[in-house]
């Protein structure tokens, strides 16, 4: 008999009962938004780099990046062909894609652009022009130094290199004019200054252009003339004076008057220095 409140030797204990309790989280509001975010981060880092770059660069350094990044011609070459062998595709006498205005002659080996102006020679035939016009500047300043008179005279003559060519102004003065006041007739000195330029010029081939040019003084009511015409007057009576000096018919490009319109002393329309002839030996 078992014992009081007690269990028989045989009886099996009872069963433990393990309960496993899956905890699931609540599901989020999604992670596109980050993407989103981080993306529009991203952006306006590269913006405000951007704009640094733009104020902390000069204008070269700019135009060097800009350059750097341009599609070449190698990268065009490989977007208009249509395979990967020798001529890409291309027949020698095929019109290229490149910005040129069409293909070339014979060979697609050499491409000019649209904008190109001169040749291969260009930039040495433009050196030897710079010392031609070099020598003539020589010339022209050892023939008008060689008197005391032509020293004098030498005052009035200046030579100057622009990007035309070398232009001659004869510049009037207080003491000193080219013309008889307000007519077309040249002095003697001047005749013998133009006598000298024809001389030094005459050696070489450059196209000559003649300006006339006046001060701002108005012209009387009763004289019937005015400025555009003197000057343009001017500017032929020394193109004659140069002709009968030696110079060829040829050599004459433009005849030009411009009044008072450039003057040498803008301070000062009426200077007699704004009175002046400028010949332009041209490139």
């Amino acid at each position: 008999m078992a014992a009081k409140n007690g269990r028989g030797k045989n009886e099996l204990p009872p069963p433990i009962i393990v309960k496993k309790i899956t905890v699931v989280a609540a599901g989020h509001h999604g992670g596109a938004w980050k993407v989103a975010y981080a993306d529009f981060v991203t952006a306006m880092m590269a913006f405000f780099l951007l704009l640094w770059l733009l104020g902390a660069t000069t204008e070269d350094q700019r135009k060097g990046l800009a350059d750097y990044f341009t599609p070449t011609l190698v990268k065009l070459k490989e977007g208009s062909a249509g395979a990967n062998g020798v001529l890409g595709g291309s027949s020698i006498t095929d019109v290229d894609s490149y910005p040129n205005r069409q293909g070339q002659t014979g060979t697609r080996t050499l491409t000019v652009p649209r904008d190109t102006t001169g040749g291969p020679k260009e930039g040495a035939g433009r050196i030897k022009r710079f010392e031609r016009l070099s020598e003539v500047k020589r010339e022209l300043e050892s023939k008008l130094s060689s008197t005391a008179d032509l020293r004098r005279m030498a005052r009035q003559v200046r030579l100057v290199k622009t990007r035309e060519g070398m232009r001659i102004d004869l510049v009037d003065n207080a003491d000193f004019s080219m013309f008889r006041l307000g007519t077309t007739v040249l002095s003697t000195d001047s005749r013998r200054l133009l006598k000298i330029i024809a001389d030094g010029v005459s050696a070489d081939s450059g196209e000559l252009t003649i300006r006339g040019h006046t001060d701002a003084l108005p012209w009387r009511a009763n004289r019937g003339g005015n400025n555009w015409s003197l000057s343009a007057g001017r500017a032929e009576a020394t193109r004659q004076a140069l002709l009968r000096a030696g110079l060829a018919e040829n050599r004459f490009h433009r005849i030009e008057g411009v009044a008072d319109r450039e003057l040498l002393i803008a301070s000062n329309p009426r200077d007699p220095r704004n009175r002046r002839i400028s010949i332009l030996l041209m490139n």
